[in-house]
């Protein structure tokens, strides 16, 4: 949420947010560039994309034991003209193919294609790189004045086929001639999760975003919030380094994740409204560190699989707040990100779905707010406060030494989250912090909360957005980490790696403490003030 939506600061209202956040060997096909004779880091082959069962995990195995490549890295970004790009897909299955669309000012680039992980702390490993491929500057984007949303429309420059690529997240790195780089993030998606902890990488959200080409659903080109789409669509690069969200809001799990050794599984919000069965049998699904935009297909999804035994944990703040729709676009189904938000009554869409409003959850027609969900309420930014320990004794924090008003500094920002008496909440809801904190001069908390369901499946939500970027705390990764500290890093990974253990051996309800509900006795005070 941004700065300018004309929302009010109170709990169960809309609140504001500030505007912060080589020519290949097959030879010209189609328009592009078929990549055939590419070379590949240890990881080749021709497969169709199958994969017999039990086979990813296994991949998955004999890829960490993979040498890693610290060179991943972009060294200089250089201007935006450099070079930039997008693929046309944000998920493939492995040995699927996909496009990719450059403009370049350099004669020449390449793709290298690494896929994020442990490796030893290096966090990826180069799994193929392009032949060198002739560069081109690529035509300005068009504007779709009717819902402002920018497009490309670029001619495909190359082809990549993924046979050989293990399940993963991906950095696509684009080296131009010229020394410079950017990112194109791109999921190599399962096809199961079953037995597995599954990332939901929240690509909507990135989108959301993204102001390339000076339009985000943010802000118009002229930076105001009138101004600003109302649809985005997939079909542009992404600003600054091309994947920064997902550096700062998803890369420290995934590397965490992988370096556990636990059955992982790979997707996207977008696959999860596309195929429920993503989710059929999963051990757990993660929603990482900023994961606002949700289509409701999705949650209904992520809802059935937690009555149906899968554990979810909400590891950010301001998840599944936006109501959004998806649309078709040039290069697919899926590709536009449509919410009109506080000018949702002019979507011509509404019309004939009257409740179907790209707005927020929790506001009507057809009201459902998050927290029936997550447990936890979004409420404000921009905060910067300490994480205040509350249940010192839930098996969240087992080993991390800590006691009952133990605090970490800084680690509730930039958003936050908190239970809501007065909210649809599930019960019995157990609050293992309760963080304090002043949002814009006025008192409020941040909490940390727990349950679970007759499945048996757990529920965890950190409410607070900085909970992944803590896993890198007292690094040099991602700047100064907001101030946060190693002690601060070392506690919210002892407590991710439980939850991680805890997910991967079942539904939390079966196999740890059930909740103790405890929601009365720290909002005394808002139970004592409620109509009767």
């Amino acid at each position: 949420m941004k700065h300018g939506e004309g929302q009010d600061a109170g709990i169960s209202g809309r609140l504001d947010r500030r505007l912060f956040l080589a020519a290949a060997a097959g030879g010209a096909v189609a328009g592009g560039v078929a990549v055939a004779g590419c070379h590949s880091s240890g990881a080749g082959g021709t497969g169709n994309g199958s994969t017999p069962p039990g086979a990813s995990h296994r991949t998955e195995e004999a890829d960490r034991a993979r040498a890693a490549d610290s060179d991943w890295r972009i060294r200089s970004v250089g201007p935006p003209e450099a070079i930039e790009g997008y693929a046309d897909k944000v998920s493939v299955l492995p040995g699927e193919e996909f496009g990719m669309y450059v403009s370049t000012t350099a004669p020449a680039f390449r793709v290298s294609a690494y896929r994020v992980g442990w490796y030893d702390g290096a966090q990826a490993r180069l799994i193929w790189r392009s032949h060198r491929v002739p560069g081109s500057v690529q035509a300005h984007p068009r504007l779709l004045q009717v819902t402002r949303t920018v497009r490309a429309d670029w001619r495909r420059t190359l082809r990549v086929r993924t046979s050989g690529w293990p399940e993963g997240a991906y950095l696509l790195r684009l080296d131009s001639d010229n020394g410079h780089q950017r990112y194109v993030p791109l999921i190599v998606r399962s096809a199961s999760a079953a037995g597995r902890i599954v990332l939901m990488h929240a690509v909507a959200t990135w989108q959301a975003y993204n102001t390339w080409g000076g339009y985000s659903l943010y802000q118009g080109e002229n930076g105001a919030y009138s101004t600003r789409s109302l649809a985005v669509s997939f079909d542009r690069p992404y600003d600054r380094n091309g994947a920064e969200k997902f550096m700062v809001y998803e890369r420290a799990a995934v590397v965490l994740a992988e370096k556990l050794g636990l059955p992982l599984a790979y997707t996207t919000g977008t696959d999860i409204h596309r195929d429920p069965s993503i989710l059929e049998n999963a051990a757990g699904a993660l929603s990482l560190g900023h994961d606002e935009y949700w289509t409701p297909q999705q949650r209904v999804h992520v809802t059935r699989a937690r009555d149906a035994g899968t554990n979810v944990a909400f590891l950010g703040a301001n998840a599944c707040f936006r109501r959004v729709r998806l649309e078709p676009d040039s290069t697919g189904a899926d590709r536009v990100v449509v919410c009109y938000k506080t000018d949702y009554r002019n979507d011509p869409y509404l019309a004939d779905h009257p409740d179907m409003p790209t707005n927020d959850f929790r506001l009507p027609p057809g009201a459902f707010p998050e927290s029936s969900l997550t447990g936890v309420l979004y409420e404000g930014y921009p905060v910067d406060a300490p994480y205040v320990v509350q249940r010192s004794d839930h098996w969240l924090f087992e080993g991390t030494g800590v006691k009952r008003g133990d605090s970490f500094e800084h680690l509730v920002g930039v958003e936050y989250d908190r239970v809501s008496p007065d909210m649809p909440t599930p019960a019995p809801l157990e609050i293992i912090a309760h963080s304090p904190l002043v949002c814009e001069g006025r008192h409020s908390y941040s909490d940390s909360a727990y349950y679970t369901v007759p499945s048996g499946a757990g529920v965890f939500a950190s409410g607070t957005m900085r909970w992944v970027e803590a896993l890198m705390a007292g690094t040099r990764e991602n700047g100064r980490n907001h101030g946060m500290d190693a002690r601060t890093g070392a506690f919210v990974t002892r407590a991710t790696e439980n939850l991680l253990h805890a997910f991967a051996a079942g539904p939390c309800g079966r196999s740890r403490p059930k909740p103790r509900d405890n929601v009365r006795d720290v909002y005394a005070s808002a139970y004592a003030s409620a109509p009767r």
